[in-house]
């Protein structure tokens, strides 16, 4: 058994980066590490988790609310634990960073994280998916030319859990 039990928590607003956090949850439990993966929004208290992953979905440079409040109000515990950091937005080919004009990490945000100090900040590929958008999220990504489908890259992210789940063994 590990180390430590590891949060996975979320925020997802259509659907992507819970996928995300399963399969982070999949990979670490599969690892021998006790993982529970749940919205930001049901996380209630870090105490029984020796260390925490958080992410959230990336509109217009920020985290869903949920992610963003959880890193904010509890900055001080999770100062105290191993945190890893990941976002999910951009569709199309080639490194996300670069697709978002060199964002990786929302800007708001970053004075936080500095101070937490977590082991690593991923950026993954995200999902449009136009049934599942509203209509004024569907003209956006019409007037940007955002590519439509799902370019999350499994493999990149399997091999982030992979390290986590090294660092929690």
């Amino acid at each position: 058994m590990s180390k430590c039990r590891v949060l996975v928590a979320y925020s997802s607003k259509h659907g992507a980066t819970a996928g995300i956090a399963e399969r982070i949850g999949e990979v670490l439990r599969r690892s021998g590490v006790e993982a529970d993966v749940l919205s930001a929004e049901r996380v209630r208290d870090l105490t029984p988790y020796g260390a925490v992953v958080l992410g959230s979905g990336v509109y217009a440079g920020n985290w869903l609310k949920g992610a963003a409040s959880l890193l904010t109000t509890n900055e001080a515990a999770l100062a105290t634990r191993p945190v890893w950091l990941f976002s999910d937005g951009p569709t199309g080919e080639g490194d996300p960073s670069e697709l978002m004009k060199g964002w990786r990490f929302p800007q708001a945000l970053q004075p936080v994280a500095d101070r937490i100090k977590p082991r690593s900040i991923a950026f993954f590929h995200g999902v449009i998916d136009p049934a599942t958008l509203g209509f004024g999220e569907r003209l956006i990504v019409k007037a940007i030319k955002a590519p439509t489908g799902d370019y999350r890259d499994w493999a990149a992210i399997e091999a982030w859990a992979g390290e986590i789940a090294a660092a929690c063994a």
